[in-house]
């Protein structure tokens, strides 16, 4: 599928579908998300690796529920943002971040992850990309996910605002970072991420960009990266 398929699949996804999701919406959508699944499970084993006995701060960009905390290590400090806070606390800030900078006060990062995020924030992806590259430590992380719309079968989700081929995410992506690695999450013939447990088990390790099959069958991608020098 080529950028301009996806560009006419994408219709009636476009920034002005921001707008009719509030706060409201998310406050429930969220909801959802309060049980651990495959891509959570996924991007915190994954996130353990990169920091190992390392003592970091973590910022979790649109965390929902927060439910990824308890992925984490005691050595790793989490901290969240969401437009729809359900548990308040210190370490959460109810932001809307279609509408205000990305900062959490003066703190600066180990390591921000996007997961799931960049989807929902229509024209303010490169706006957002330099936001985070500017709190996070020089020698940060950055990991984000971010939806396949080239699959051999796309699926739309309603709320979708920033629908794009890879190619062009990427491209704004790496204006401010490099991309130390990418790999599709998951695979699958149908553009949903795996929901049977031996498709789980087989792919919640597999870190790899497969030629061809990562193009048509990856359900999304992972990015790892480091900030550019600004």
């Amino acid at each position: 599928m080529g950028d301009r398929d996806t560009t006419e699949k994408a219709a009636g996804h476009g920034a002005d579908n921001a707008q009719r999701y509030n706060r409201d919406f998310w406050e429930t959508e969220n909801r959802r998300f309060s049980e651990r699944h495959y891509r959570l499970n996924k991007v915190g084993r994954i996130v353990r690796e990169l920091v190992g006995q390392k003592d970091v701060d973590l910022l979790d960009l649109g965390c929902g529920p927060g439910t990824f905390a308890d992925l984490l290590p005691a050595n790793v400090h989490y901290h969240g943002i969401d437009v729809a806070i359900q548990q308040p606390g210190p370490n959460f800030l109810e932001l809307d971040l279609l509408e205000s900078p990305i900062r959490f006060g003066d703190l600066k990062f180990d390591l921000v992850l996007a997961q799931g995020l960049f989807e929902y924030l229509a024209d303010r992806q490169v706006q957002k990309f330099a936001e985070i590259r500017d709190i996070l430590k020089p020698d940060g992380k950055f990991f984000v996910t971010y939806t396949n719309f080239a699959h051999r079968r796309i699926n739309l989700y309603h709320p979708y605002s920033n629908v794009q081929h890879p190619k062009r995410f990427r491209a704004d992506l790496e204006r401010y970072f490099t991309i130390d690695r990418f790999f599709p999450g998951a695979y699958n013939w149908n553009h949903t991420l795996p929901n049977r447990n031996f498709m789980k088990r087989a792919q919640t390790g597999l870190d790899v960009n497969i030629p061809v099959l990562g193009q048509f069958f990856g359900v999304d991608y992972f990015y790892i990266c480091s900030p550019r020098p600004a």
